[in-house]
């Protein structure tokens, strides 16, 4: 469903005055943003490509048609879903129009529920085709790919970190699981940051064999070693200027560590079978999926070396911890498969949306892309939205688990009234006064 605060509206056109007004009022109190209009002559000049709802028109007006005014929306905004309002002796007409590009058609009389449904899945139609559109010019930006998408407070609170801190060269260190988007925060720091233009370097310290990381890592003269041929140029000193990001950080050699902090103490280094002292400016953020302080307290992670990487640490919650962030990231990850592989969006059913919220997702993102991916090709599996929900963690209380799948559902459903505390009491069947109990009960 289509939180009325994204900007969208309903075009409504009827030339018959009471009509116009009973019905534009319908709309309204069902939460539409409605303009009513008498004619199509009327209508033609708000309807461009970049319109951001819907039309709804009476097939006979006075003046321009209804089948008028739908070729011209074809022309000038043809990704506007058209509904048209038709007499009992128009239906064949009306079919015909959608064969043509019509969304749909309702005919008189017709009772205020139909309208707004109807209307309603148009709207969600029109939202994700937005959507979609503005994704592809923002994967064609810059700063593709680095947004952080939720509404959880721990989201927020790295969102906000990020913008904090972006701007500035200090050393940031990012915790969180597997699969929690690490990389996507360094990314996001970068972009935002005044180095932008410069190179963003990563470098995954775990899939590095330990023989050839201080190569990788420093780079090496020719004759360094045996099969050293060429001079080969680190990741350090190719993210100079830059940004460079070393994920799973704790997987780094001890030795090296060592070698590590001595560049970023003094701003030099030495290639692998070299005297020569090389300036580098870089900014490191680091990332780990584990207790940092638990490998310094095992010897296995230097304690200096972890206080230079740490100045600002950003923590990144599992998705189980934050449950209303996962409808919005997967109906994102969706729009970015159908662009990918030029296919349509899929729009979630109320039970899809549930099923959803209720899994484990132990790979995290990664793991809810890879399903927004497999929905939007059309491949069928166990556990997706649609399918047989996964088991939960049996570990978690049942209290806990009743309490944060609430929390999501109550959040996920304001988000779609956009607010409006009356609307999302209807939809979740329970008394105001309870669900604001609620809401303050749960921070939302």
């Amino acid at each position: 469903m289509i939180a009325m605060q994204d900007g969208l509206r309903v075009l409504f056109v009827e030339d018959e005055p009471l009509v116009r007004q009973a019905t534009a009022q319908s709309l309204e109190l069902a939460g539409f943003s409605v303009l009513a209009l008498p004619s199509a002559e009327a209508a033609m000049p708000h309807l461009g490509a970049d319109f951001p709802g819907v039309l709804v028109t009476d097939v006979r007006l006075s003046g321009a048609s209804g089948l008028d005014l739908l070729q011209h929306c074809r022309n000038a905004a043809p990704g506007v879903p058209v509904i048209l309002v038709t007499g009992h002796g128009d239906i064949t007409m009306a079919v015909q129009a959608m064969r043509e590009g019509a969304y749909d058609f309702i005919e008189k009389p017709f009772g205020a529920d139909r309208l707004t449904e109807t209307v309603r899945r148009a709207l969600e139609r029109r939202a994700l085709e937005l959507e979609n559109h503005a994704l592809r010019r923002e994967l064609a930006g810059p700063a593709a790919g680095t947004r952080i998408i939720g509404r959880s407070p721990a989201i927020a609170q790295v969102r906000d970190l990020i913008a904090n801190v972006a701007a500035t060269d200090v050393p940031v260190m990012i915790n969180g699981e597997t699969g929690t988007g690490k990389e996507l925060v360094a990314r996001s720091l970068h972009a935002l940051s005044t180095r932008r233009d410069q190179p963003f370097i990563a470098l995954n310290c775990g899939a590095v064999p330990e023989s050839i990381f201080e190569s990788e890592m420093f780079g090496h003269e020719a004759g360094a070693f045996t099969g050293a041929g060429k001079r080969r140029v680190g990741k350090l000193e190719h993210a100079s200027g830059g940004t460079l990001f070393l994920d799973e950080i704790e997987s780094m050699p001890l030795a090296l560590q060592v070698k590590l902090l001595r560049v970023l103490q003094e701003g030099t280094l030495e290639r692998l079978g070299s005297n020569t002292s090389i300036p580098i400016d870089v900014r490191i953020i680091a990332a780990s999926k584990g207790d940092m302080e638990a490998l310094v307290a095992q010897g296995t992670f230097r304690q200096d070396l972890l206080y230079r990487l740490n100045v600002v640490t950003i923590p990144l919650p599992p998705l189980r911890e934050r449950r209303e962030d996962i409808v919005p990231l997967f109906e994102h990850f969706m729009l970015v498969a159908a662009v990918r592989y030029q296919r349509p969006a899929p729009i979630l059913s109320e039970m899809q949306r549930q099923q959803l919220m209720q899994r484990p997702w132990p790979g995290n993102v990664r793991e809810l892309r890879n399903a927004a991916d497999r929905l939007v090709l059309g491949v069928p599996e166990g556990g997706h939205a649609g399918g047989k929900a996964d088991p939960v963690d049996e570990s978690t209380p049942l209290r806990e688990r009743m309490e944060r799948y609430e929390r999501a559902v109550i959040a996920d459903t304001l988000a779609r009234t956009g607010g409006a505390v009356s609307q999302a009491a209807d939809l979740l069947q329970v008394g105001k006064a309870t669900l604001y109990d609620k809401i303050k009960r749960y921070g939302l």
